[in-house]
């Protein structure tokens, strides 16, 4: 991969200006509303995390793309020990959501009753509003269940 730098928007980016597969943008484009992954150009494979070498083919040439953001719980569990950070909104469920275009994303399940809550549920993607002052500082994604 090129050199990279940050533009204007915060976008790492590579001497070419092409927005890089790095974590880093991944959240750039959840401050924007949008859940993204990277598309390998040689294999055609949905990375996520996105990263500069394809896992399946070993290519470098990716663009990126915008998921749907549903799916289906694979695995779930209930937080109600939870670090300093998160123990105003304890208990919380976090879950890991396989998405419809196939990548797996971990995240917090709101707007559901812990007893409602199965293998297999359908599930959405959205946005928090803003950013936190304090850590975690990334513009965060969650999942509700789907209607």
């Amino acid at each position: 991969m090129a050199d990279s730098n940050s533009d204007k928007d915060g976008f790492v980016r590579s001497q070419d200006g092409q927005i890089l597969p790095v974590i880093e943008n991944f959240y750039r484009f959840c401050g924007q509303k949008k859940l993204m992954a990277v598309r390998c150009n040689s294999c055609n494979a949905i990375v996520w995390p996105p990263r500069e070498i394809c896992p399946k083919c070993f290519h470098d040439k990716f663009e990126w793309e915008q998921l749907q953001g549903k799916g289906q719980l694979l695995t779930y569990t209930v937080i109600h020990f939870p670090p300093a950070q998160f123990q105003a909104i304890a208990p919380y469920a976090v879950g890991v959501v396989k998405l419809l275009e196939g990548p797996q994303l971990p995240g917090m399940i709101r707007n559901a009753k812990f007893d409602d809550l199965r293998i297999g549920l359908s599930l959405q993607a959205h946005f928090e509003n803003g950013v936190l002052r304090e850590w975690p500082r990334w513009p965060r994604y969650f999942f509700t269940p789907a209607d």
